[in-house]
């Protein structure tokens, strides 16, 4: 991986002088009362998916690189500027205090740890000292928290028992040649409002050792009911790895297992609608995805993964290492026909001659598994989305695909996180039939929540 042009959130403390971004202040916010229906992603219960957004940048109590986290609550029409809750370590019932260059917020997941319903939002941030903190959710949306000793964690039903279970991993990003380092636990769900799990296990696999883990994703690719666990990891000298574990029926909670290698963004999503989980892996430094897709035996063959790039027919744009296609991959199915789509960032992306202007791409998913017959591109060129080309804006540094507005169609969400020289900007599209279309796009920053920032890079992770 080259550090100097790599856009991912877990970049950033690697990056000599990001830390000295500037950020956006605490601010107020609440959410619809709760709905009697239980849906994944929702964090107060009204029914509707909402979106977390990492600042790891932003000034938190008077602390540079402090970081924060907005979340924007989904609901009938979408995200609105007026919905939504602005969380640091300066906001009461946060544990900790801010400090500098912690970078709050730069590794999120989520998860119904307590088993209430409500999905809980876990605050990963860079430090090799510091804990994470799980900010529970509520009827007024996301409030209150407590610290689980680990800089990086995910959620997931690991054991599978029907509850919600978090990874562990302690040991941050040293943001050096050499890594840190990583410990790695498991806690069983539920897991109470002190901080308490319901029981640990060993996390198995012992090659995290000299690795710094920088985010992880869920998904169970054999049908066993286990989530299984795919990682990226910084191994020193600015590269990256991954690595994939499948979950055990008992024992160590881990084994580690093959699948396809990259430096860049991972997923899990049904993308041919068999029942299993398929996995999307990133490799930013080519420029491409792979997609091995999951059977009762697990991955199937090497021989059946298949790599996509924008050379892929039907992919708009042309293939070129710089673009850093699959820096960022999210899975979701966008126009409702049961079969899983991936939308992939290629913050690099060069427009005319802005270098790094950025460029999303969406291919669908089918029967037969991932194509690029139908797939969009978008820019900030691309008719109706709002904003304009610059040079290293980076659009595409880092994507989602939730169901916001309760549709049955899931909405891209695609982050310029340098837009504005490091102010940062998110871009909401809405899902439909036909895919992503840009109708009802909805662009918002710091400033659109009310909070004048400095350099936050708003946007550098989203979940």
């Amino acid at each position: 991986m080259s550090i100097s042009r790599s856009y991912k959130p877990w970049s950033v403390p690697v990056i000599a002088g990001v830390l000295a971004l500037g950020g956006i202040p605490a601010l107020a916010g609440s959410a619809a009362a709760a709905a009697p229906k239980t849906v994944r992603d929702d964090f107060n219960g009204d029914g509707y998916k909402d979106l977390a957004i990492g600042a790891p940048g932003a000034t938190a109590g008077g602390q540079k690189g402090a970081g924060e986290v907005v979340v924007m609550y989904g609901g009938p029409h979408g995200l609105t500027k007026d919905r939504r809750t602005v969380i640091s370590r300066a906001t009461s019932g946060i544990p900790g205090s801010p400090q500098a260059g912690d970078n709050f917020g730069i590794q999120l997941s989520k998860g119904d740890l307590d088993g209430d319903g409500r999905t809980d939002l876990i605050v990963g941030e860079a430090s090799s000292v510091r804990d994470a903190v799980v900010v529970w959710g509520g009827t007024s949306g996301l409030s209150g928290g407590v610290s689980v000793p680990a800089a990086v964690t995910h959620a997931g039903d690991f054991d599978g028992d029907g509850r919600q279970d978090l990874v562990l991993f302690r040991g941050g990003r040293s943001g050096h040649d050499d890594p840190n380092g990583t410990t790695a636990t498991v806690w069983t769900g539920p897991i109470s409002r002190t901080g308490k799990p319901a029981a640990t296990r060993a996390f198995g696999a012992t090659d995290l050792q000299y690795d710094d883990v920088l985010d992880a994703a869920a998904g169970d690719v054999n049908g066993d009911g286990r989530d299984d666990l795919a990682l990226t990891d910084y191994i020193g000298e600015g590269a990256a790895t991954s690595r994939f574990y499948l979950a055990n029926a008992s024992g160590d909670a881990f084994t580690a297992a093959k699948a396809p290698e990259g430096d860049g963004g991972v997923a899990f999503g049904d993308i041919n609608h068999d029942g299993y989980g398929d996995i999307v892996r990133g490799a930013e430094n080519y420029s491409t995805i792979t997609v091995a897709l999951g059977s009762a035996s697990g991955l199937k063959p090497q021989s059946t993964w298949k790599t996509y790039s924008q050379n892929t027919d039907g992919v708009p744009g042309g293939k070129e290492t710089v673009d850093e296609f699959g820096a960022a991959v999210a899975v979701g199915d966008i126009n409702g026909d049961g079969y899983d789509d991936v939308a992939v960032g290629a913050p690099g992306e060069e427009l005319g001659y802005n270098d790094g202007a950025g460029m999303v791409d969406v291919l669908y998913g089918s029967r037969s598994g991932l194509t690029g017959k139908g797939a969009q591109g978008f820019t900030q060129n691309t008719k109706g989305v709002p904003g304009a080309v610059e040079t290293s804006d980076n659009f595409g540094g880092a994507v989602s695909l939730l169901d916001i507005n309760g549709n049955g169609y899931a909405d891209l969400a695609a982050a310029a996180p340098h837009e504005n020289a490091g102010d940062g900007a998110v871009w909401s599209l809405r899902g439909r039939p036909t895919g992503i279309v840009t109708d009802a796009a909805f662009t918002f920053g710091g400033r659109t929540v009310g909070a004048p920032n400095a350099k936050p890079a708003f946007g550098w992770e989203l979940s």
